[in-house]
């Protein structure tokens, strides 16, 4: 017997049939493509907060899904042998100017409250992190330690072992079976756009590089718009573009070169470590910007699991284990924005 059939093995796909699995149902995981095929298969894994103001439940839940990824992730190591490459290592941010300065104390004052003590947010000198540390122009710079790092391919390939090892079939094909959840990223969230006639959600491209470099202990960094990703098997990765309209889901071109050179000027320990691979990829965006979450728009008595886009792996816990209630014991925690309802 199969309780619940999920399509998709990507962080979202993987992640609800973890939860199911842990409620004691019994899963099969169905994927045309390898694990991780999509976006998930990526190189980034930035699991970076919301800043902490003006609180609501969207800020809330992923806030709850980040404090829970410790446990989640060492759990997954554990059962899987395998190293999703997690670690709480905070982040470090530039502050520009005096303007910035006042704002980054007024989130301190926030996180103080909005982080309840499980985390902090706090504004320090760049020359006490030495090079590792973005330019500041103030010489100021906030370091939040609620931010985390993973390496999602590795960490999708450590979920889907530690699937297999509690007797999960992931497959490329078979017959759906129990409850039916769609996990199937943007080419799903194109599909369902163009069933309903309406935009719904898209697909956006990113672009990534990974260089040769030895940061394991230190915090990632955020710098001109970019994620800078020290990663435990010494390398740096720094992305990402976001491209709404591309040709090649999984080329690369003169937009990853322009990331680098903006990359290495903001952070000159960079400039000399060997580059080792270009990365690309699609995620997955709801029109809403949201996780779509809940009962499937079109499908009655499936569900969706879709519309990570740049945070799925930071919302990936928590957002498995309300789908895993939902599909399991018809208990709905998810927050309104969400919701299928919030894109159409």
């Amino acid at each position: 017997m199969v309780d619940v059939t999920v399509y998709g093995a990507g962080i979202f796909g993987l992640s609800v049939a973890w939860s199911c699995v842990k409620l004691g149902a019994k899963v099969q995981v169905i994927d045309p493509n390898v694990v991780a095929a999509g976006s998930s298969g990526g190189i980034v894994g930035a699991l970076a907060p919301h800043t902490p103001e003006n609180w609501n439940d969207k800020k809330e839940f992923q806030f709850q899904s980040l404090i829970m990824a410790e446990d989640y992730w060492a759990d997954i190591a554990e059962v899987s042998g395998q190293s999703p490459g997690y670690a709480r290592s905070g982040r470090l941010q530039p502050i520009a100017d005096q303007r910035a300065h006042d704002l980054a104390l007024k989130r301190q004052q926030g996180a103080a409250e909005l982080w309840r003590g499980k985390a902090i947010w706090e504004i320090k000198l760049a020359a006490d992190f030495e090079d590792w540390c973005p330019l500041s122009p103030t010489d100021f710079v906030i370091l939040d330690t609620l931010s985390a790092r993973i390496h999602p391919r590795q960490a999708c390939e450590a979920l889907a072992a530690a699937l297999r090892a509690k007797g999960v079939e992931i497959s490329p094909d078979g017959a759906p079976k129990g409850h039916i959840v769609w996990a199937t990223g943007w080419r799903g969230l194109l599909e369902l756009s163009e069933e309903t006639e309406r935009p719904i959600g898209n697909g956006v491209k990113g672009q990534a590089i990974l260089l040769e470099l030895d940061r394991a202990d230190l915090p990632q960094l955020f710098a001109d718009a970019l994620h800078v990703i020290p990663h435990a098997d010494g390398t740096v990765a720094i992305g990402s573009t976001s491209e709404r309209d591309f040709e090649d889901p999984n080329a690369t071109d003169a937009q990853l070169e322009e990331i680098y050179q903006r990359v290495i000027t903001a952070v000159p320990a960079l400039r000399n470590a060997p580059i080792l691979a270009r990365w690309a990829g699609v995620r997955p965006r709801a029109k809403s910007r949201a996780p779509m979450l809940g009962n499937h728009p079109t499908r009655a008595g499936d569900f969706i699991a879709n519309g990570g886009f740049k945070i799925g792996f930071g919302m990936a816990p928590k957002a498995g284990e309300v789908m895993a209630d939902l599909i399991l014991e018809n208990r709905d925690e998810i927050p309104e924005g969400f919701r299928p309802e919030a894109s159409l």
